[in-house]
């Protein structure tokens, strides 16, 4: 069986939103690693802030 990326036919993407509780610290340090690699990427401005992703 080959390993690839594309996807077969008759299949979706789905994606599903949760939340887990995390600390202030680890928040923190995850907004700060999407910011730096937002900026990396010279991604476009975003409504949320990287915190709140």
């Amino acid at each position: 069986m080959a390993n690839t990326k594309e996807l077969a036919e008759d299949t979706c993407l789905l994606v599903y939103q949760c939340r887990l509780p995390l600390s202030t610290r680890t928040v923190n340090h995850l907004a700060d690693l999407l910011r730096r690699h937002l900026k990396v990427i010279r991604s476009r401005w975003r409504i949320l802030p990287p915190g709140s992703r």
